[in-house]
């Protein structure tokens, strides 16, 4: 092989390489706390919605405006503002990975998840009864 094709080769890898690396989200997940100290920069945040404060939302006046209140695992909470319609079974869920940014001590969301790990959990009857099947 000549060595101009090598060469070629080997900057064909590396440009792979560095997007494949651009593409790949290395984002962390912060808490309230240290996201209103990144004031204006994408942060992801787990929290739990807090039920003893009303949410916001009427979808007849505003259906893409819903506000309100989240908490993280440490006890911080904020007010979360998310210009979309609101997320079905959100109130059902255990926590809500929010994702956007913090403006003054609002948080501005552009993405909610719904974490729900009670959807995950296999019946133990059900599981054993499927693993002794396997078995046989």
């Amino acid at each position: 092989m000549k060595r101009s094709h090598i060469v070629i080769l080997v900057a064909i890898a590396i440009a792979i390489g560095a997007l494949i690396m651009l593409s790949v989200d290395f984002s962390t997940y912060d808490t309230i706390s240290s996201a209103r100290k990144k004031q204006g920069k994408f942060v992801h945040l787990i929290a739990r919605l807090d039920k003893t404060i009303p949410m916001d939302y009427d979808p007849a006046t505003n259906p893409n405006y819903l506000s309100f209140v989240a908490t993280d695992s440490l006890g911080a909470s904020t007010k979360v503002v998310y210009h979309n319609t609101k997320p079905a079974e959100l109130e059902q869920s255990e926590r809500i990975v929010l994702k956007g940014k913090m403006q003054g001590d609002v948080f501005e969301c552009s993405d909610i998840l719904l974490k729900c790990p009670s959807k995950y959990k296999d019946d133990k009857k059900v599981l054993e009864k499927t693993v002794g099947e396997s078995k046989l």
